[in-house]
C-alpha cells in the first residue's frame, strides 16, 4: 500500500505540534510548582487562598478537562476541590431561594434598629414600654417584643437590670456649662540674673475652650494665691463667676484657703486623685498646645517678654486657631470680608492665621 506523503508529512507535523505542546506543559507545571513553593515560603502559610473570582474562573477551565487530565497538570489545588467549586456555581445559578415567597412579620429596617440601640444606651432609665411609648410618637412602628429581642441580641439588659453608674465621661457632659478647670504651668526664661522659672496660672472653660490667664509670678505663694481665687470668683468681671466646679490637682499651692474662698464664693473644687493627669485633660492639652506651637519655638528674655508672648498666643489661641474638640471651629472668630484670602501673622511669623480681605 503506497502511502500518500501529504498525509506522511501533516502526521509529522501533528507529532511535532503535540511533543512540543507537552513540554510547554511541562516546563509550566514544573514553573507553577516552584512558584507555589516561594510563594508558601514567603508567606508562612501552608496554603493558598484564593477569592470568589479566582475560584470560579479556575472551576469553569478545570470542568472542561476532567478528573484524569486534571489530576495531571493540576498543582495550586487538587482536581477534587475544583470540581467541588463547579458544582457549587451550578447550585448558585439554579438557587431559587430568593424568589420564594416571603411569610411572617418584615424585618425592621437597620436604621430602626439602631434608634432602638442608641435610645437605650443613652436612657438607662428606659424599659421595653417606655421605648415603645417614644417610638410610637415618633411615627415609628414596632412591637415591643421587637423592641425586646434587639436589646437582646446586642447585650443589653433589661432596664432593672441595666447598670447606671455614671462613667466621668458622662458626669463631664452633665454638667458641661458648670465646668472650669485650673492649672500651673512653667517656663524658663533668660533675665540678667540668669535662667529664671516663671509660673502661670490659667483657668479654662469645659464647654467654651476659653482660657483665662489668671497671674505669672516667679514664684507662687498662699497670699498670692488667695488674691487669684477671690479675682476669678469676682461676682462681676470674674472667670468662674458662672461656674459651679472647679477641677484641680494636688499641687500645694491649691492651698486650703484658696479652697475656702472658692467654697464661699459658691464653686465647689474637684481635686483629682495623685499622679492622674488624664483626670484634667483640657488644662493638660492646653498647656501641650501653648508649649509646642509657641513658647519651645522661641528664647524669652524677661518676664516682660513673656507676658507679651502669653498675650500674642491667647489672642491666636481665641481668634485665630481652630480646634478639634470644637469641630474644628474658633472659639470667637474674628467677622471676615468677602474678598481674596489673606495670611495674618503674629509673633514675626510664628503664629499664622487666615482669613478674607474685606
Amino acid at each position: 500500500m503506497k502511502t500518500n506523503p501529504y498525509t506522511m508529512l501533516l502526521t509529522m507535523l501533528v507529532g511535532w505540534m503535540n511533543r512540543q505542546q507537552q513540554e510547554v506543559i511541562d516546563y509550566l507545571r514544573a514553573e507553577n510548582s516552584i512558584l507555589k513553593e516561594e510563594l508558601l515560603k514567603a508567606t508562612g502559610k501552608r496554603r493558598i487562598f484564593l477569592n470568589d473570582s479566582q475560584r470560579r474562573r479556575l472551576a469553569i477551565l478545570g470542568k472542561k478537562l476532567g478528573r484524569k487530565l486534571l489530576s495531571e497538570i493540576c498543582s495550586a489545588v487538587s482536581p477534587d476541590t475544583l470540581l467541588l467549586w463547579h458544582r457549587k456555581l451550578v447550585a448558585q445559578k439554579y438557587d431559587g431561594s430568593m424568589n420564594r415567597s416571603k411569610f411572617g412579620r418584615p424585618r425592621i429596617s437597620d436604621e430602626l434598629k439602631q434608634r432602638i440601640i442608641d435610645m437605650a444606651l443613652d436612657n438607662k432609665h428606659l424599659g421595653v414600654r417606655k421605648l415603645y411609648g417614644y417610638l410610637k410618637y415618633l411615627g415609628l412602628k414596632v412591637s415591643p417584643a421587637t423592641i425586646s429581642r434587639v436589646l437582646r441580641e446586642h447585650g443589653i439588659e433589661p432596664c432593672p437590670d441595666r447598670p447606671e453608674k455614671t462613667t466621668w465621661n458622662e458626669f463631664i457632659k452633665s454638667h458641661w456649662d458648670s465646668l472650669a478647670a485650673i492649672d500651673f504651668f512653667s517656663t524658663e526664661v533668660h533675665t540678667i540674673r540668669g535662667l529664671v522659672k516663671i509660673m502661670v496660672l490659667f483657668c479654662i472653660d469645659y464647654k467654651t475652650r476659653k482660657v483665662e490667664i489668671a497671674g505669672i509670678i516667679p514664684q507662687a505663694d498662699g497670699r498670692w494665691m488667695m488674691q487669684m481665687a477671690k479675682n476669678l470668683t469676682d461676682p462681676f468681671e470674674g472667670f468662674l463667676k458662672n461656674k459651679k466646679y472647679l477641677i484641680m490637682d494636688r499641687d500645694p499651692l491649691f492651698t486650703e484657703a484658696f479652697r475656702q474662698i472658692l467654697k464661699d464664693s459658691g464653686v465647689t473644687p474637684l481635686r483629682t486623685t495623685v499622679a492622674s493627669p488624664n483626670l484634667n485633660p483640657f488644662a493638660e492639652r492646653f498647656v501641650r498646645s501653648i508649649k509646642h506651637e509657641c513658647l519651645n519655638k522661641m528664647i524669652i528674655f524677661g518676664e516682660r517678654h513673656l507676658r507679651y508672648v502669653v498675650s500674642e498666643y491667647m489672642d491666636y489661641y481665641h481668634h485665630s486657631r481652630p480646634h478639634q474638640s470644637l469641630d474644628n471651629n474658633m472659639i470667637e472668630p474674628l467677622p471676615q470680608g468677602k474678598g481674596e484670602v489673606v495670611c495674618h501673622e503674629q509673633l514675626g511669623g510664628l503664629l499664622k492665621s487666615y482669613r478674607r480681605a474685606a
